[in-house]
């Protein structure tokens, strides 16, 4: 007895399944103008793409039931690179940049700190301001939040604090974003 074996390879470009692929009974079809076409056997929703040229691709898995385009499929690939690649373009990033102080800085080392605190603001970054505590200057924490609270009176103007100063280990932080 001679037996036959189909092995399904899913092979799907970012999560579409294409033609044969598709393995639901029914499935809701929309035709190649975008019209409505109903709930259709999955079958003749294959013959109907056949007999346009073009390809049955599944545009809403998670969908009851799933939901399919007659489309060309190469084209709707295209156009949804496309699209992706505009959505990214038009995303904003904002990056947190860090600023290490220490508890004994002085006044001159901390305006050139708040000069690049204030270059960052202005690209709209979001600033971390940390002052770190080495050895005995552990003992003394709470005398040296007044070098980050004068920081953020410093740049008041342009920037709001987002998140207080906090004890965090060795080190106390504190972030600003831009004024809006």
């Amino acid at each position: 007895m001679l037996s036959t074996f189909f092995l399904w390879r899913c092979t799907t470009i970012s999560d579409l399944m294409i033609n044969e692929q598709i393995r639901d009974k029914e499935i809701r079809l929309i035709g190649e103008d975008g019209t409505q076409l109903g709930i259709v056997a999955t079958k003749a929703a294959l013959k109907m793409a056949e007999d346009a040229g073009l390809d049955l691709v599944k545009i809403a898995p998670t969908a009851k039931p799933p939901v399919c385009k007659i489309v060309d499929y190469g084209k709707y690939k295209y156009e949804m690179v496309r699209k992706e690649k505009e959505a990214r373009k038009k995303q904003k990033t904002i990056e947190i940049k860090e600023i290490r102080l220490s508890p004994n800085i002085d006044t001159n080392d901390l305006n050139t700190k708040i000069n690049a605190a204030r270059k960052f603001l202005g690209k709209g970054d979001k600033v971390k301001i940390t002052l770190r505590f080495r050895g005995r200057e552990m003992a003394h924490m709470n005398n040296s939040k007044h070098i980050l609270d004068d920081f953020a009176a410093s740049l008041s103007d342009i920037a709001v604090v987002e998140k207080a100063p906090k004890v965090e280990g060795r080190s106390m932080t504190m972030f600003l974003t831009e004024k809006r």
